[in-house]
């Protein structure tokens, strides 16, 4: 099956691609990797849900930020893909804008690591980093940034 059969099979749709805030590009090709910018978990109005993780969101909240992060990173994958049919993701960054003795890192960032291998299957397992942050742009709750690879 398909990533995006897969996608309609689990009743998700990917946002539009967003457009870069500052000076940086979506994403970055070298060779057969590509470098994606970290995003946030941009809701349709162009805002971001806000606040710290462990005082003004669940984790149970963050978790579901985090996955709508991973469907912006799976438009950007697209886009330097060609198709999510080409992608295999390498490693993940995810930040967790958090209070000082916030611990649960992990579970947050599993809301986009369990949706890329909902899609991607096998070529959704990565390497992953998840670590708190004292503050994120916006104060958004949740930023990630992914390496992948670019399949022939």
């Amino acid at each position: 099956m398909s990533a995006e059969a897969k996608l309609k099979e689990l009743g998700l749709s990917l946002p539009e691609a967003s457009s870069p805030v500052a000076n940086y590009v979506r994403f970055k090709k070298v060779g057969d990797i590509a470098y994606l910018s970290g995003q946030g978990p941009r809701r349709a109005d162009g805002t971001y849900p806000t606040g710290k993780v462990g005082a003004d969101v669940t984790v149970a909240e963050a978790y579901e930020h985090a996955k709508q992060t991973g469907l912006g990173l799976l438009a950007a994958m697209r886009d330097a893909a060609g198709s999510l049919d080409k992608v295999e993701v390498v490693k993940l960054l995810g930040m967790v804008n958090a209070t000082p003795d916030f611990s649960d890192q992990p579970k947050v960032i599993n809301g986009c690591s369990d949706l890329l291998v909902a899609v991607l299957g096998e070529n959704g397992r990565h390497a992953r980093s998840a670590v708190g942050m004292g503050s994120l742009p916006n104060n958004m709750t949740v930023e990630i940034e992914a390496i992948i690879r670019v399949l022939p």
